[in-house]
């Protein structure tokens, strides 16, 4: 069957990497078939009007892939499919957490031994999620990240653009939506804008008798804006009185009244929640309540279990493994939950 490309000038993918993503969708959709010849690197650099360099890297990358093989004197054809080769995942996480481990077992203990991965961190940096996928495109079989980064408009658009060089299906994105990219990449994702509200709602009844919800979270929370206000709108919508604060003090802690840690992993709010509690003689659970945002298996066993609310992280990992193993990248949005302990 002839073979159809279309370079498109314009593209910020560069036209080498064009000729590579058109070749292996016309493998998957089965436009092209196992042992079916390719053009001559010169038939194919004058019919798209490049040049032979052009063509001569593409071909090489697909057959260090195991897209292509060639023959000497013959020339390039589709590759045989090799069942017994491991995919090659990147798992781009912004930084690691006990939140990152429970994501990674599951997606590792899903995916078994048909996937080499390897991770990377970006640290909420622009310039190394840059680095990493300039540097490893032509490595990977598919790129799981988390796009955790700055919210401003201009870092947005950064990381748009960057995110346009890995091939669509190539691509799962992690724990947060990005609703300006667009196509049939993968994504596992919560909604940071609803989940908290819908959390609380599990517990709407309990929690308008008492005082107060006591909301502990930091500006510096890179999606506080969207959690206060899903915090507010509950507590509007239940009439429940809220107070949101930066940090934990004694004055602020006090009986029958409930608080929810919305800050990280290292759970220092939630050690001086109980220390100045303590000090009153005040027994999480009995006098008064505690819920953390994101559950980990360490929250099961303080305080004789934790109550949490949470995005379910093994699914997040489970899932996005599934969609490489299928092939069949798609949209989801995760379970979100309150998990009841002894802490109310």
């Amino acid at each position: 069957m002839p073979l159809n490309l279309n370079i498109v000038e314009q593209s910020i993918v560069p036209p080498f990497r064009q000729i590579i993503n058109q070749i292996e969708e016309s493998i998957r959709n089965g436009s092209l078939k196992s042992g079916e010849m390719l053009p001559s690197m010169s038939e194919m650099a004058e019919s798209l009007g490049l040049s032979k360099e052009t063509v001569k890297k593409s071909y090489l990358i697909l057959r260090d892939q195991g897209v292509i093989n060639s023959t000497r004197g013959v020339g390039y054809f589709i590759a045989s499919p090799d069942s017994n080769r491991k995919k090659r995942v990147m798992l781009l996480f912004d930084r690691l957490s006990i939140v990152k481990e429970v994501i990674f077992d599951s997606f590792a203990s899903t995916i078994g031994e048909q996937a080499e991965i390897n991770i990377y961190l970006h640290n909420q940096q622009v310039e190394l999620l840059d680095y990493y996928v300039r540097k490893y495109l032509d490595s990977y079989d598919w790129f799981v990240i988390t796009p955790h980064f700055p919210l401003d408009s201009k870092t947005q658009r950064q990381v748009l653009t960057i995110l346009r060089r890995i091939p669509i299906r190539k691509l799962i994105i992690l724990d947060h939506k990005l609703d300006n990219l667009v196509g049939n990449y993968g994504t596992v994702y919560q909604d940071y804008a609803t989940d908290a509200a819908l959390g609380l709602s599990m517990a709407a009844e309990e929690l308008r008798p008492l005082r107060k919800l006591n909301v502990i979270i930091s500006q510096s929370s890179l999606y506080h804006a969207y959690a206060c206000q899903s915090i507010s709108d509950f507590c509007k919508a239940n009439k429940i009185s809220c107070v949101f604060h930066s940090n934990v003090s004694p004055r602020i802690v006090h009986a029958g009244e409930v608080y929810l840690i919305v800050n990280g992993q290292l759970d220092m709010d939630l050690i001086n929640l109980v220390r100045a509690a303590r000090a009153k003689n005040l027994k999480p659970g009995k006098d008064f309540r505690i819920i953390a945002y994101n559950d980990s298996p360490i929250r099961e066993i303080v305080l004789d279990g934790l109550t949490t609310i949470s995005t379910d992280f093994e699914q997040m990992g489970r899932l996005a493994a599934e969609m490489i193993l299928d092939n069949t990248p798609r949209k989801v949005k995760c379970d979100f939950r309150m998990i009841r302990r002894g802490t109310f």
